[in-house]
């Protein structure tokens, strides 16, 4: 049985190396990658569905300009592959009542501008405004200069939930001219209101929309003893009411040969607005906007090409998306891949963004963090071990010595037993170097203090200066047996008298010797010195 030294067995050295650490790279990439997935949640909630392929739009009459237009929009968004159903109505005010109530399914309408009381439907964007609605008033009887002369006839002003009704009471209302009064106000329209103003039923016709059309209104101008009303107050008009526009009829427009009529004619005429939810995907807002731009945006008596559809917002604001598409068209996407292609590369974009956005300097960052984590693992013994070396250096009892070892096993046994990268393979042996070291100097320094106290019992009188010697040299020379110079200056009696020496004088005390010379081989290292370090 071997007797115990008092230093416990060094540890097993337990170290494994692996190609990655897995658990630093989930640390170091974790919190990034964590980023990342809300970002894309973030994106996903915000993003838009895919547009749908079918949407409801809610016209107006059968054979209406409305209607006409709806079957051409039909055809139009037909090439992308959406349906369009059309819906037939009494007119603008219907229209509006299906846009209103979600559970109608209705997407779009047409609505005529003024028939919306109070503010603005909630939910409700306008895509911009597609035709002129003019209103057109022919009467019988001698030339009339203000609508307040119709006062007490019989006025035809359009059927219930027509938008020419609507427009007819708002601008007699403003008359004195109000429902129930003396003047009797007929619920015809269209043919109806003419035909009734041709038989003398009716004193005037208030006619808008199809009922206003060049070709209705040329027919009614030639007819005997009728006279088309000239809005005088148009610009005043359009001032009380903001939606309404005024329009001249112009010279010779029904027909140049008569020149009929023989003189400009002012009339005023709302604006009809393409009306969607807010629901309304932007992908079918663009598609909707190019199809009334194909359909509505020709040249005719009441507009030039290309004055519709605009952005002229009234009764309801336009959307984000309308005013992005009147600013600056079709996006990118949407110029040059088909719709379908170009929708679904429009709503990766929003999730491909943040990913570039965030994983391209994640990328930068995340091996600098893994080796920091890697390194660290290593880095954090230093602070012990140097603390232990100064306290090697200090004076210490025994017992202290022993404790200094014991934290030292600790830290050795700690680290032999880490699992670290091969990369790294080169830094945990210079740290097991390091732990040598250490362990080194602290032999070192248990094995001198026992030198150092035998020293001292062998010679307890020596000083660190011998005074002057029995032979009365007085010179503070060391003639000790270790100093061969001193010998050779200072014969023995045995040798005769003394002769001068012709070597150097000997160093004092103070001053270094030259121990090289006294060890007989230049070079070699003095063993007393050895064990100082």
């Amino acid at each position: 049985m071997k007797p115990a030294t008092g230093r416990k067995r060094p540890p097993r050295l337990v170290a494994r190396f692996v190609a990655i650490s897995w658990r630093d790279l989930a640390v170091s990439f974790g919190p990034i990658l964590l980023l990342v997935i809300v970002a894309i949640w973030v994106a996903v909630r915000l993003i838009q569905p895919a547009p749908p392929n079918t949407l409801t739009i809610s016209a107006g009459p059968e054979g209406s300009t409305f209607w006409n237009a709806a079957q051409k929009y039909k055809t139009i968004l037909a090439r992308n592959r959406i349906t369009l159903n059309v819906l037939s109505s009494e007119g603008s005010v219907e229209n509006l009542k299906r846009l209103s109530d979600p559970a109608s399914k209705v997407d779009v309408g047409f609505v005529q501008d003024g028939i919306s009381p109070g503010p603005p439907v909630k939910g409700l964007m306008s895509l911009g405004s597609v035709a002129y609605v003019p209103l057109a008033i022919f009467y019988h009887g001698p030339a009339v200069m203000w609508l307040s002369e119709f006062k007490g006839q019989r006025l035809a002003v359009g059927a219930e939930g027509s938008g020419t009704r609507e427009l007819a009471l708002a601008l007699l209302k403003a008359n004195g001219i109000v429902p129930g009064g003396a003047t009797r106000l007929l619920p015809l329209s269209g043919d109806d209101a003419a035909e009734a103003l041709v038989s003398g039923k009716v004193d005037a016709a208030f006619l808008a929309g199809d009922s206003a059309q060049p070709a209705v209104m040329g027919k009614l101008y030639r007819t005997p003893n009728v006279r088309f009303y000239d809005f005088t107050q148009a610009e005043a008009y359009t001032r009380r009411f903001p939606y309404l526009t005024q329009l001249r009829m112009p010279m010779g427009a029904f027909d140049l040969g008569k020149n009929l009529p023989s003189a400009s004619i002012n009339i005023v005429a709302p604006t009809a607005e393409l009306v969607a939810r807010d629901s309304l995907h932007p992908a079918l807002s663009d598609l909707l906007i190019e199809a009334a731009r194909e359909v509505h945006g020709g040249p005719s008596i009441m507009q030039r090409a290309g004055e519709f559809p605009a952005p002229l917002s009234h009764d309801f604001p336009i959307s984000d998306d309308a005013a992005r598409y009147y600013k600056s068209g079709k996006s990118f996407l949407y110029r040059t891949l088909p719709f379908w292609i170009a929708s679904l590369a429009d709503r990766l974009l929003v999730v491909v963004v943040p990913l570039i956005v965030l994983l391209v300097p994640a990328l930068r960052i995340v091996p600098g963090l893994y080796a920091w984590r890697v390194k660290s693992r290593i880095y954090r013994w230093y602070g012990s071990l140097i603390a232990i070396e100064r306290s090697a250096l200090s004076e210490h009892s025994a017992a202290e010595r022993a404790s200094l070892i014991e934290r030292l096993d600790e830290i050795e046994e700690s680290v032999n037993g880490l699992k670290m990268p091969l990369a790294y393979a080169d830094q945990f042996y210079v740290l097991r170097e390091h732990i040598g070291f250490v362990r080194r100097r602290l032999t070192q320094a248990r094995d001198t203090q026992p030198d150092d106290a035998d020293d001292a019992a062998a010679d307890p009188d020596a000083g660190p200066e011998n005074g002057p010697d029995d032979d009365g040299g007085g010179s503070g020379t060391h003639h000790g047996p270790d100093n061969p110079r001193a010998s050779r200056a200072h014969p023995s009696p045995a040798h005769g008298p003394a002769r001068e020496s012709t070597e150097p004088a000997t160093p004092a005390m103070n001053e270094p010797l030259d121990t090289s010379a006294a060890s007989g081989s230049a070079g070699t290292p003095n063993p007393t010195d050895t064990k100082a370090f």
